[in-house]
């Protein structure tokens, strides 16, 4: 084969990233940038979608000068992108009409409440979601009523809809591919899992016109080819992130899971090819769709996990560098009873209270940034181990380890807290970039790069395992205490007086 490497888009929630990736699964060029966040109000988070583009094209280019390759040497392109979040273009100018309106953002929760409270029951059955801001659903109807003109527009079918890996391949296809993948589409609270098509009573509850929305196609298969830029490379691959982290973790058989810790921590285990209705509120997604084959996993989403560093750094600047924690936590034995619970934007799985704000509980005059750091990490840890139980109580699955990426589980110390919390063992590769890999290996196996799933499996190798120390009575009393503190941030924002 003449084209020699594959080239992965990562397209995150604080950056855009890009990696050329070999045939060994090696890394061998890597470009990151990172983009504007925009906060206009309290709860609520924008991307500019012409940034996205600007910084994804930007890294893509960057990572091939860095090669020193031409897109005549790239066999495919696999794409993975944040999720859920929702950006609205006219078809005719290509122009968005509004901000990115990002997953993260807690705008439409009041109109959500009312889904839940009529038509929870009949989305979780049809969608595997439950009925949240979270989604892209909700995001859409919000433009639609928001933006001037925009209903007429969409009545008309002058408008398109699209999560990032579709606005991405628009931009790359110069216009000409409208497509989105099952992954994507499966966190719209639009699509129907078990049809595996865009759900006209869904669409009708929502108020949005199918004419908006994208083509929906397998998530290992080409779906179009690039023009401009990069010119005539095929578009092989698109997962959502956390999909892609699953299949570069190589969870390829039920009752495998791995957590991602990034901007946020998503657990996914994988449950094979049959949709597994939660009883623990938690998510049913599909995994991917190989040719004809349909994996199904549950997910627990929890908001805030790298970004509850980022917060210590930035806002309270008790550290100079996100890296500082690990030592300033590991300074103490223990958090000294203190909890910090991050609900900066609500509490995703199980819990699903948009209504719940951060809170630091415990806190007496012996507590120190060394308390406090360790507590945050601990936090971090804890939302995993309510998302862990509750996979567990549904799937009737025992966990002997959990697989770990994101640049959060490069923190040594976190991931030891996460394998004492837990008590089962936590493993990480040595190639922690799964959410990459996962893109990378979906469009390579499109494209014959890599010959089946078993060649890929070979090359994924163990880096580290931490194995629980914690007694259990210690364990426990961290999960007792953050069982209180929980309630305490609970309801939190609903529950504050308003003046006048």
């Amino acid at each position: 084969m003449a084209k020699q490497y594959i080239l992965a888009l990562d397209q995150g929630t604080t950056s855009s990233r890009a990696m050329i990736v070999d045939q060994g699964g090696s890394v061998i060029a890597i470009a990151q940038h990172p983009f504007r966040q925009i906060f206009p109000k309290p709860g609520w988070v924008e991307h500019s979608p012409s940034e996205i583009w600007a910084s994804q094209s930007g890294v893509a280019t960057a990572a091939l000068a860095q090669a020193n390759l031409t897109d005549r040497d790239i066999a495919a392109i696999g794409i993975t992108n944040q999720r859920e979040t929702t950006i609205v273009w006219d078809r005719e100018t290509g122009e968005p009409i509004f901000n990115a309106i990002v997953w993260q953002d807690r705008r439409t929760a009041e109109f959500c409440d009312r889904l839940r409270n009529s038509s929870g029951e009949l989305i979780q059955q049809k969608t595997g979601l439950i009925p949240d801001a979270y989604f892209s659903g909700s995001k859409i109807n919000w433009i639609l009523e928001n933006v001037e003109g925009a209903r007429a527009k969409a009545e008309a079918g002058k408008l398109a809809f699209g999560t990032v890996d579709s606005w991405l391949i628009w931009k790359l296809t110069n216009g000409v591919r409208h497509v989105t993948d099952v992954t994507n589409a499966s966190r719209t609270m639009l699509f129907n899992i078990r049809t595996m098509q865009w759900d006209e009573e869904l669409l009708q509850l929502l108020e949005i016109p199918a004419s908006m929305l994208p083509e929906v196609v397998a998530s290992s298969g080409v779906c179009g080819t690039t023009k401009g830029l990069l010119n005539g490379i095929p578009i092989a691959g698109i997962a959502g992130d956390q999909q892609a982290a699953l299949f570069g973790q190589m969870c390829t058989s039920p009752g495998m899971a791995k957590c991602t810790y990034g901007t946020g921590a998503f657990m996914l285990m994988n449950t094979g090819t049959t949709p597994m209705a939660s009883k623990n509120r938690l998510l049913t997604t599909v995994a991917w769709q190989i040719g004809d084959t349909v994996e199904y996993a549950l997910e627990g989403s929890m908001l805030m996990a790298g970004a509850v560093v980022q917060w210590l750094r930035d806002e309270l600047q008790m550290i100079r560098t996100s890296a500082e924690i690990e030592e300033l936590a590991a300074s103490v034995p223990s958090s000294n009873g203190v909890v910090l619970v991050p609900a900066f934007a609500g509490l995703g799985a199980p819990h699903w209270d948009p209504y719940a704000r951060g809170a630091i509980v415990g806190l007496t005059r012996g507590s120190s940034r060394a308390h406090i750091a360790r507590a945050a990490l601990e936090g971090i840890a804890l939302q995993a181990t309510d998302v862990l139980e509750a996979m567990q109580a549904d799937s009737n699955l025992p966990l002997a380890q959990l697989r770990v990426d994101g640049g959060a589980a490069a923190n040594n110390m976190l991931m030891q807290i996460q394998s004492d919390v837990l008590g089962i063992e936590v493993v990480r590769p040595k190639n922690a970039e799964a959410t990459v890999l996962g893109a990378a290996y979906l469009a390579g196996l499109a494209v014959g790069y890599w010959p089946d799933k078993d060649t890929i499996a070979s090359q994924w190798q163990v880096d580290r395992v931490f194995k629980p120390v914690m007694e259990s009575t210690t364990r426990g009393y961290v999960r007792t205490t953050w069982r209180r503190a929980l309630e305490r941030a609970g309801q939190w924002h609903r529950e504050e007086e308003k003046p006048d």
